[in-house]
């Protein structure tokens, strides 16, 4: 093949037809056609040169150019594209500006003669003649022409997709691998995993299916389109084509959890007073709800009005099923549900599955307990803090079982609580409740001596012995877990200290803390940290960012400093 006045004009044919078939920019095209001769020209001509290759737009005509570039002596290393600026002189010299011969500087075409000398950095461009391109050229030219377009499309398939993210899109189903199904798009294809169908659809080729663009993802072989028809958005952005309060607002989706093919739960909110979510959503004679069914294969829906009180939500959320009573454990992010005997199968659900959607709902871990289960809970409870305070306070049962019926806990409670909280049990005096208040404190003294002097026979030392905020039963309790300095304490992490959550498979597991079960919490673990760092030097205070409010104007590297000059 070679490039003569015959089949100029057919190149930009060519790149054109390309274009339209593949809906790329013919630009692109004809790019990719110039880097393919530039290949096949060092073919011919020797890999080391630099060989450029321009079409021209409007005539077709292929321009084949030499490119030496001027460099510095020491960084000569192609003899056959780069030159000193002594070797470029004669060449500077002897040049004649025009079509086939020029200089360039910063881009543009310079005269020798008004330029001087050469610079480093000029390109002197030399035309050669046009190669015949010959089998094997022309193959390679032809894989770099594929390759380039390969990749324009790629490029224009990953900018159409990449912002459709989130949305559903209809195609046709192509064919079947290895379970997954090959969606036709549009401008592209898509692919359905296994696990993202639901369970009991099957599909043929040409079939139209509905699917929720899941991601978009740049890879090895080009942009994936993954789609999804399980995705709890899925269900969402259907009630959205189908109610058209959700498309304008004034009703919001603000929770989904799906069985996908068997049940889902949906919490919805109205920010119009006239309005019912619920019965937007289900629609007259249930219309709405029953097209979004229909197209999840008979999902059954619970349409469950949002509410800000996650107990009230959650309340909803368990329906049929009747709530005794919630209890939420924040800091846990669990929650208790009590539900009557008779009532217990109908909260879980067959095989978990009301609890599960109702705890997806919820983003909380569920407890279910009968209320059978939880009067033993609450009962054995009460007989372990009865026999406690008879032990520590040396008192009757009676008595005892009127602080634990008051709520009293522990000995600190009692110990350190207003003499008015006592004197308002019935049958307690004000001598009798000093007197409680003398034994817990003396019982309380007599454990933190015991815990101090264990802490130091395992090698504490006074400088965390000494830090503020620290109590003798913390002190065995860290040494036990071998943190014995103040640099020791100074480079645990908070989570370490205060007890914290992390999901591992999912699930939400616990991590048991040093101090956690003498009540030291999440933020008082991370002062005291930050505190002993800056004691020992290793934060400066001025670099921490402020934490107090407009009321108190006051920055947490303050407290810090003045927690540091105490110490």
């Amino acid at each position: 093949m070679a490039i003569t006045s015959a089949n100029q004009l057919e190149l930009l044919q060519t790149a054109e037809a390309v274009a339209r078939e593949k809906m790329i920019d013919p630009e692109l095209v004809v790019q990719a056609m110039e880097e393919s001769l530039a290949r096949a020209a060092k073919s011919r001509y020797g890999a080391d040169m630099d060989i450029r290759v321009a079409i021209d737009r409007k005539t077709g005509r292929a321009n084949f150019t030499r490119v030496r570039s001027v460099v510095a002596d020491e960084e000569l290393e192609n003899y056959h594209a780069e030159l000193t600026a002594d070797q470029a002189r004669p060449y500077f010299v002897a040049a004649k500006p025009g079509r086939d011969e020029f200089w360039l500087r910063d881009g543009r075409r310079i005269d020798p003669a008004e330029a001087g000398a050469p610079q480093v950095g000029d390109e002197y461009h030399e035309a050669v003649p046009p190669v015949d391109l010959g089998r094997i050229a022309a193959q390679s030219a032809k894989q770099v022409i594929l390759q380039k377009v390969r990749e324009a499309e790629r490029d224009r398939q990953y900018d159409e997709f990449k912002d459709r993210a989130g949305t559903i899109i209809n195609g046709v189903v192509r064919r079947e691998e290895y379970g997954n199904i090959i969606v036709d798009i549009g401008r592209g294809e898509g692919i359905l995993r296994r696990n993202e169908k639901i369970g009991r659809e099957s599909y043929r080729p040409n079939d139209r299916i509905r699917c929720f663009i899941k991601d978009v993802r740049r890879e090895a072989r080009g942009p994936q389109v993954f789609l999804s028809r399980t995705d709890p958005q899925f269900m969402a952005e259907l009630f959205k084509m189908e109610v058209p309060e959700i498309y304008d607002g004034i009703i919001e989706i603000k929770a989904v959890a799906r069985d996908p093919g068997s049940r889902a739960k949906i919490g919805v909110i109205s920010y119009d007073s006239s309005i019912d979510p619920v019965g937007a959503c289900v629609g007259m004679r249930g219309s709405r709800v029953q097209a979004v069914v229909n197209e999840l294969q008979g999902e059954k829906i619970d349409i469950i009005p949002w509410n800000e009180d996650q107990a009230t939500f959650l309340v909803n959320a368990l329906q049929p099923a009747e709530v005794s009573k919630v209890v939420i454990d924040e800091d846990a992010g669990r929650i208790e549900v009590v539900v009557p005997d008779e009532q217990l199968s109908l909260a879980i659900g067959r095989r978990g599955q009301n609890v599960r959607l109702a705890s997806q709902l919820t983003g909380l871990d569920i407890d279910i307990l009968t209320e059978t289960e939880e009067s033993a809970r609450r009962q054995a409870e009460f007989t372990q803090r009865t026999q406690m305070f008879m032990d520590e306070l040396d008192v009757d049962e009676m008595m005892a079982q009127l602080l634990v019926a008051e709520g009293f806990a522990d000995m600190e409670e009692v110990a350190y609580v207003e003499l008015d909280e006592l004197l308002s049990i019935d049958g307690f005096d004000e001598d009798t409740a000093q007197e409680l208040q003398a034994r817990a404190r003396d019982k309380l003294e007599a454990i933190n001596i015991a815990a101090l002097e264990n802490a130091r026979a395992m090698g504490v030392e006074e400088s965390l012995i000494e830090f503020e905020g620290l109590t003798p039963q913390m002190l065995e309790a860290l040494a036990k877990d071998d943190v014995k300095s103040l640099e020791d304490f100074a480079t645990c992490a908070d989570w370490e200290l205060a007890g914290g959550w992390t999901t591992a498979n999912g699930q939400r597991v616990k991590d048991d803390g040093v101090l956690e079960p003498l009540g030291v919490s999440l933020e008082e673990a991370q002062h005291m940290i930050m505190t002993a760092r800056v004691m020992l030097g290793w934060v400066d205070p001025a670099e921490l960012e402020p934490a107090a409010t407009e009321d108190d104007g006051e920055g947490v590297e303050d407290e810090l400093a003045q927690e540091a000059e105490r110490a």
